[in-house]
């Protein structure tokens, strides 16, 4: 398991980029480690991380949640998960972790993110880049959950 100090990065940056771009709050729920790939909301983005450490972010929206979020986003209603929406899942993935990646470089901890793929219907799956459980943290607004899933091999 990952130290607190490359973990809190990204559940600090998850919280950020929801409050600045959705005006949303999002309060982080009892992290577990997670042992299978079935992803914890309808609709995913997960990013694969290389440099200083090798592994992969992932951020499931339940469909309330994200709902909300591309509402605030875009100023129009959103009520299925659509490819817009599937986009901006992606976007917010991106963000998510060059926002972490941008606070890890402050600890002198390098990384580089890939391009994050979408996957989205109900119970669809997820691979992480890595063998073995990861850290799951939930996160409630007051439209729905998130969770966010860190998985990074051991060095």
């Amino acid at each position: 398991m990952l130290e607190a100090k490359i973990i809190n990065p990204f559940l600090e940056a998850a919280s950020n980029v929801l409050q600045t771009m959705a005006m949303i709050k999002a309060t982080p729920g009892k992290p577990f480690i997670k042992k299978d790939g079935t992803a914890m909301g309808e609709v995913t983005g997960i990013i694969g991380i290389t440099g200083d450490h090798t592994g992969s972010l992932s951020i499931s929206f339940s469909k309330s949640c994200i709902a909300t979020v591309v509402t605030n986003l875009f100023g129009t209603t959103v009520t299925e998960v659509n490819d817009e929406v599937c986009d901006a899942v992606g976007e917010l993935t991106n963000m998510i972790s060059g926002d972490a990646r941008r606070r890890l470089e402050a600890q002198e901890v390098m990384l580089q993110g890939g391009t994050p793929t979408i996957v989205s219907g109900k119970e669809h799956s997820v691979t992480h880049i890595h063998d073995g459980p990861y850290l799951a943290v939930p996160f409630e607004t007051p439209s729905g959950q998130f969770t966010v899933e860190i998985a990074f091999n051991k060095e």
